[in-house]
C-alpha cells in the first residue's frame, strides 16, 4: 500500500480537477439510487393506481435520467483519467530525471533495455492503473454505497442476507490481486529482457548481418517473448477467474434475498413493488462491486510496475557533492594522484597509483589492455570515487570541490565516438550550449571538420542520424573533437581519440590536438605509440600499477615494459 499512496501523491497536484470529478461522480451514483429507489413508487402509479400521466412521461423521465447520467460519467471519466495521465507524466519526468543524475557505475550495473522498460514499459502500467483506480473508487465506489442504501431503507434484513456475501469476497480477491501483482513484476522484468535484445540487435545489427546470426537473435527473442506470453497467460488466468469467483459467491446471497423475499411477498409482509424495487438496487449493486474487484486487480498490476519505478526513483547517487564542497572558478591544471586505489566491487583496479602532471604537460598512459588507464583517467571527473588516496587538481582534493564546477574543468573525447540524433551544430555546441555559430564554425575548423560538414546537403544543419550513423568513423571523431575543442577546458582527456581515423585524417587531427594541448594539462591513452612520442611523460601502466614513468628516449633506454610495446609495434 505503500506504493499505491505515493501513485497517490503525483495526482496531488491536480487536486481541483480531481474534486470536481469526484462531486460529478456522485451524480453517476445518486442516478443509480434514484432510478432503484423509483422503481417501486413508479410501479405503484402505473399498476395499482393507473396513473395514465406517469405512464406517458416515465419515458421521457428514463431518457432524461440517462442523459444527466452520461453527461456525468463522460466529465467524471475525462477529469479523473487526464488527472491520472498527468500525475504519470509527472512520474515519468521524475524517473528519467533520477537517471540522469545517478553516477556511471549505476548505468554500468544495468541493462540499457531494462532501464527503458521501466521508463516506458513499467510508467504505461501505472499509467492505467491510476486512471482505472481513481475512477473506480470515486464513480463505482459512491454507486454501491447509493444502491446499497436503497436496499437497506427497504429492507435492512434482506440486505443483511444481501450484504453478508460482499466481505467472503474480500480474501478471494486479495488471494488473487496478489498473486497479480507478483505475476506483472516478472513480466516487467521480461519486459525489459525483450527491450534489451531490441537495443542490441538494433544498435549492433551491421555485426549480426556481417557473422550471419540472424537466426540466432531471432530464436533469443523468439524464447523471451514466449517468456513474456508465460507471464501474460498467468495474469490473463487470474483476472479471468476473478470474476466468476465474485459471481459464484454472491449468487449464494441473490439466492437467499430471492427465497426469503419471495416468501414475504406471498405472506403479505412485503408488496411485489417494494420487492422488485429492492431485486433492482440489489442487482445494479452487484455490478459497481464487481468493477471495484476488477479495479484492485489493475491496482495490483499497477503495483507491481510502480515499485520496479520506485527502485530508480528512490536510488542514490553515489558520487555527489560534500557538505562543505567548495565552488571552483577555472584551475591552473595541476593534476596529482596521491597513492590511488580503486576497485570495481571485489575487483581491484588500481594499486596504490602516485602520479603528477603539471600546467600544460601531456602526459601519456601506455600499457596492455585491460591495465587500468581507462579507470585512471575515469577518476578525474569522478566518474568514480577512489578507495583510498586522493587526486587533487590545483592541490585541492577534488571530492572537496562542487561537482558540477569540476566537470567544467574537463573536456573528454572518448575512444567510443557518442554523437546524438540532432544537428552538425548542435552536437559540436554539446562542449559548451551557448556558444554561437561562429564559435562553432571555429572548433570545427580546428578539428579540420568544416571541410566535409560544408559538403553535407544543409551544412551544420544536416542531421546525422542515430549516433552519428551517416558520418564515417573518421569524422565522428572530429565532431567529438571538435566539441572538446569548443569547451576549452584547462584538463584534456584524450582516450584513445584517433582510433577510428584514416592515415590522412590522423595527421590532421594531430595538428589540431597539438593546437589543443598547448596551455592545457592533457592525459593521452594510445595504444598507437607513434602519437605519443613527444608527450612530456609518459607513464606504463601494467595490471593497475605504474611500472615506469619517463620521456620517450628515458623508458626505452630501461628496456622495460614500454620498450617490450615498442618493440610489438614496430619489429622490422
Amino acid at each position: 500500500m505503500n506504493s499505491f499512496r505515493r501513485i497517490v501523491l503525483y495526482s496531488k497536484p491536480y487536486w481541483k480537477r480531481m474534486a470536481i470529478a469526484a462531486i460529478v461522480s456522485t451524480g453517476v451514483g445518486a442516478m443509480d439510487g434514484a432510478f432503484a429507489w423509483l422503481v417501486e413508487p413508479l410501479l405503484k402509479k402505473i399498476f395499482a393506481e393507473k396513473d395514465l400521466l406517469v405512464f406517458t412521461l416515465l419515458p421521457f423521465g428514463i431518457i432524461i435520467l440517462f442523459v444527466i447520467r452520461g453527461i456525468c460519467r463522460f466529465t467524471n471519466d475525462y477529469l479523473m483519467r487526464t488527472a491520472g495521465q498527468m500525475a504519470v507524466q509527472g512520474v515519468r519526468n521524475e524517473i528519467y530525471q533520477r537517471n540522469m543524475r545517478l553516477s556511471l557505475g549505476f548505468f554500468q550495473r544495468q541493462t540499457t533495455g531494462g532501464l527503458m522498460s521501466r521508463v516506458l514499459n513499467d510508467v504505461n502500467m501505472m499509467q492505467e492503473g491510476v486512471g482505472t483506480i481513481i475512477t473506480g473508487l470515486f464513480r463505482d465506489g459512491l454507486s454501491a454505497v447509493s444502491l446499497l442504501g436503497v436496499i437497506f431503507y427497504r429492507n435492512w434484513q434482506l440486505a443483511l442476507i444481501c450484504f453478508i456475501v460482499l466481505p467472503v469476497t474480500v480474501y478471494p480477491a486479495q488471494k488473487i490481486g496478489k498473486r497479480i501483482k507478483q505475476i506483472a513484476k516478472g513480466g516487467q522484468e521480461t519486459m525489459g529482457n525483450i527491450a534489451g535484445i531490441l537495443q542490441e540487435t538494433f544498435s549492433g545489427i551491421k555485426v549480426i548481418k556481417a557473422f550471419g546470426l540472424e537466426e540466432r537473435e531471432i530464436a533469443k527473442f523468439r524464447d523471451r517473448n514466449h517468456e513474456f506470453y508465460y507471464f501474460q497467460r498467468k495474469s490473463i488466468k487470474y483476472e479471468a477467474l476473478s470474476t466468476p469467483v465474485t459471481e459464484f459467491i454472491t449468487s449464494f446471497g441473490v439466492a437467499a434475498v430471492i427465497w426469503v423475499g419471495g416468501a414475504n411477498v406471498m405472506s403479505g409482509r412485503m408488496s411485489a413493488a417494494e420487492f422488485f424495487s429492492f431485486i433492482t438496487a440489489m442487482v445494479m449493486m452487484y455490478s459497481p462491486v464487481k468493477k471495484l474487484t476488477n479495479a484492485y486487480n489493475v491496482m495490483q498490476r499497477s503495483i507491481g510496475a510502480s515499485e520496479r519505478v520506485f527502485e530508480i526513483i528512490d536510488a542514490e547517487p553515489e558520487i555527489v557533492d560534500a557538505p562543505d564542497a567548495r565552488p571552483v572558478s577555472r584551475v591552473q591544471g595541476e593534476v596529482e594522484f596521491r597513492d590511488v586505489s580503486f576497485s570495481y566491487q571485489d575487483e581491484e583496479v588500481l594499486k596504490k597509483v602516485s602520479l603528477s602532471a603539471k600546467k600544460g604537460e601531456v602526459v601519456a598512459l601506455v600499457g596492455p589492455s585491460g591495465g587500468g588507464k581507462t579507470t585512471l583517467v575515469s577518476l578525474i571527473p569522478r566518474f568514480y570515487d577512489v578507495k583510498s588516496g586522493a587526486i587533487l587538481i590545483d592541490g585541492q582534493d577534488i571530492r572537496g570541490v562542487v561537482l558540477a564546477d569540476l566537470l567544467k574543468q574537463i573536456a573528454l573525447v572518448d575512444q567510443e565516438t557518442i554523437l546524438f540524433n540532432d544537428t552538425i551544430a548542435n552536437n559540436i555546441r554539446y562542449g559548451r550550449t551557448d556558444a554561437a555559430d561562429a564559435e562553432v564554425e571555429a572548433a570545427a575548423k580546428a578539428a579540420f571538420a568544416h571541410d566535409f560538414i560544408m559538403e553535407m546537403p544543409e551544412g551544420y544543419l544536416t542531421n546525422i542520424g542515430d549516433r552519428g550513423v551517416r558520418l564515417s568513423g573518421g569524422q565522428r571523431q572530429r565532431l567529438c573533437i571538435a566539441r572538446a575543442i569548443l569547451k576549452d577546458a584547462p584538463i584534456l582527456i584524450l582516450d584513445e581519440a584517433t582510433s577510428a581515423l584514416d592515415t590522412e585524417s590522423e595527421q590532421m587531427v594531430q595538428s589540431a590536438l597539438e593546437n589543443l594541448m598547448a596551455n592545457r594539462t592533457t592525459f593521452v591513452i594510445a595504444h598507437r605509440l607513434s602519437t605519443i612520442f613527444r608527450a612530456d611523460k609518459i607513464v606504463a601502466i601494467e595490471n593497475g600499477e605504474i611500472k615506469e614513468s619517463g620521456s620517450h628516449a628515458e623508458l626505452l633506454a630501461k628496456d622495460g615494459l614500454y620498450k617490450r610495446l615498442y618493440d610489438m609495434q614496430f619489429q622490422g
